[in-house]
């Protein structure tokens, strides 16, 4: 049974991965509380005693306005964090999958990204995430799989969770119309990461390590979103579409944010669309 090192496994994504993979792997678990990634050699001490064949980071800063203002804590989280995983994993020989995001790139793009583009990150969440890809690929056969705008999971904290309060408690919604995206729903995340430790085919093998988009398919906007989200729970929704413009934030966002995840696919996981994904979430 392969082994598994979860790190971040308290949070959304971290806990929902841990949960997955523990039918059919041999799943530690660490908190940020109880393994400092900061500490190089805590890190490698923790990891060469609990001897993983695969170690997930699912830590991250991930806190895109405080970023601006805290830019150490990010760079940490997000880089320097990811740096001392990949000499951790490169001595013990185990195999890295580290989670990026679509904010590595400005959103001036008409089409969705694929994972060759160009990476030109607005803030300096993105550029700390960019640094983290960077960083993760120096280690032998490591992945990287970007995801956008997590939704399901422990704690349900995200835009979209948000939306989905704010609907069912009949209060306006303020969604922007204008900024186009690809969610990624955690149980999706989740099944693509157990198939690439184990694929679904006993006879297949991991697919090749590099970079993917790990998305649900389809592209829609912020308030196609929240349209979907008031018809699947049979609301008359206070929609209000607002414009990047109109609204004043200290980080820079992408326009057009949406991931193409046909490398994903190519390599035998489609992913499900974002409106079955929404679907399974909300009922």
């Amino acid at each position: 049974m392969t082994r598994v090192m979860v790190t971040g496994a308290a949070g959304q994504l971290g806990s929902t991965v841990t949960a997955r993979l523990s039918a059919t792997c041999d799943v530690v678990r660490f908190t940020r509380a109880e393994l400092d990634l900061a500490d190089r050699a805590a890190v490698l001490e923790t990891m060469t005693s609990c001897g993983p064949d695969v170690v997930i980071n699912c830590a991250a800063y991930n806190d895109v306005e405080a970023a601006e203002d805290a830019a150490h804590a990010a760079l940490t989280g997000n880089a320097l964090a990811v740096q001392a995983l990949v000499q951790a994993a490169s001595a013990t020989r185990a195999t890295l999958i580290h989670y990026s995001t679509d904010f590595v790139f400005d959103g001036t793009t008409d089409r969705p990204y694929v994972e060759t583009d160009p990476c030109r990150p607005l803030n300096t969440y993105g550029l700390s995430k960019l640094l983290g890809e960077w960083f993760a690929l120096e280690s032998p056969g490591a992945y990287v799989l970007r995801v956008e705008s997590l939704f399901g999971g422990r704690p349900a904290k995200s835009s979209i969770d948000k939306i989905l309060t704010a609907i069912r408690a009949g209060q306006p919604v303020r969604v922007f119309a204008d900024r186009t995206v690809t969610p990624s729903f955690v149980d999706d995340v989740a099944s693509a990461t157990e198939q690439i430790i184990n694929p679904t085919n006993p006879r297949a093998s991991r697919p090749a390590p590099g970079v993917y988009h790990c998305v649900n398919s389809g592209v829609t906007t912020w308030l196609g979103v929240a349209e979907e989200l008031a018809r699947l729970l049979g609301r008359q929704a206070d929609l209000i579409p607002v414009k990047s413009t109109e609204v004043t934030l200290k980080a820079k966002r992408p326009i057009y944010c949406a991931l193409s995840n046909d490398k994903l696919k190519d390599a035998g996981m489609a992913m499900p669309t974002w409106q079955d994904a929404l679907a399974r979430y909300v009922t």
